[in-house]
């Protein structure tokens, strides 16, 4: 019985492991090294001191192992066979006062699979280097005031170029590192960027950034994305950026409109938050379909009511709507307040 009990246990672990190495990319069965198919650029705002690396690839969370940097001392990418070691080892030589070009012949000098990495660093103080390793499709680096870019298994020469020129073409624009750099892969991105099709993408920017005040981190770290997989992972990076700028553009903005927002105002109104001096609401009423701003402090009165915080004025979700209507019957007007609303809601299609 125990023998059996044990046989039983043992073919469960083995099931458990076995779900457990499904779940882990493919890709990422080489040993204790990540290869990355990829195209990247490390770059610098000397006007700002911040350092920056932006990157995507074909194989998933590439933000967990490509790119590097840190504040006031620069920034590194190190892709193909990633040897993620590269980028504290490089920024660490970098603060001691050691030239990129230096830093990183030191340290592949030491490295006997040298052939098969892709780094890309740079200084605060702009001065850079960059290495590429013999590979069988195309894979090359390209150095820029303030940048470094470099891609391997691409569709060729005319990715990273087109990561470059975008990149210098932004220089001294009114714009911050994070979205240029996000621009910049995007113009390799529409040059074909990796020649793969058909797997998982994921792509990442993260910047550093020195002056006192301007991030939370004692590291200076202000951005932060790792797309780790998404259909269009570049396109998910420029939302989640323009999302978290609040750029113009990233929603719509409007004041809401409808019949929806009458049948919120005779609700409060019956429950004594919306024009309680007014014996009632009726559609003949001026904006009575539209979302005002006695509306809007009546909402946030009756939530302030249940004890509900929230820092977006008017906030009505379903948690809201239900409060409301229960309050409705509470009160022995909720069938009452349905009536009323019966010719507002008929579709008239």
């Amino acid at each position: 019985m125990i023998a059996r009990r044990m046989m039983t246990l043992t073919l469960v672990a083995l099931a458990l492991a076995a779900e457990a190495r499904a779940q882990e990319p493919a890709g990422w069965r080489t040993g204790e090294e990540l290869v990355f198919h990829t195209f990247s650029i490390a770059a610098i705002d000397p006007a700002t001191g911040e350092s920056g690396v932006a990157v995507t690839t074909r194989n998933a969370c590439v933000g967990n192992g490509v790119p590097w940097v840190r504040k006031g001392v620069g920034a590194v990418a190190t892709q193909a066979a990633t040897r993620t070691e590269y980028g504290y080892e490089l920024l660490d030589l970098i603060e001691q006062g050691v030239s990129p070009e230096d830093a990183l012949a030191q340290r592949l000098a030491a490295d006997e699979n040298a052939a098969r990495r892709q780094i890309g660093v740079i200084g605060v103080d702009g001065r850079s280097a960059q290495h590429t390793g013999t590979r069988s499709q195309w894979a090359g680096h390209r150095a820029g005031p303030n940048y470094v870019a470099q891609g391997n298994t691409l569709v060729g020469p005319e990715v990273v170029d087109a990561v470059g020129e975008s990149f210098e073409s932004t220089e001294g624009a009114a714009r911050h590192l994070a979205d240029r750099l996000i621009e910049a892969l995007q113009a390799g991105h529409l040059m074909g960027g990796d020649a793969r099709h058909g797997e998982a993408q994921s792509a990442a920017v993260i910047v550093a950034d020195p002056r006192p005040g301007m991030a939370r981190r004692e590291d200076g770290l202000t951005v932060q994305i790792n797309v780790c997989e998404h259909e269009d992972p570049l396109a998910e990076m420029r939302r989640i950026y323009d999302a978290i700028s609040e750029t113009l553009g990233f929603r719509i903005l409007q004041q809401e409109i409808g019949r929806d927002v009458y049948q919120l105002k005779l609700m409060l109104h019956e429950l004594g938050y919306y024009h309680p001096d007014a014996d009632d609401v009726s559609p003949e009423d001026d904006d009575w379909n539209v979302y005002t701003q006695d509306a809007v402090d009546a909402v946030d009165r009756y939530r302030a009511e249940q004890g509900w915080r929230t820092t977006v004025p008017g906030y009505v979700d379903a948690a809201t709507i239900a409060r409301l209507w229960s309050d409705l019957e509470e009160a022995g007007t909720a069938e009452e307040v349905r009536r009323r609303l019966l010719e507002v809601q008929r579709i008239r299609r």
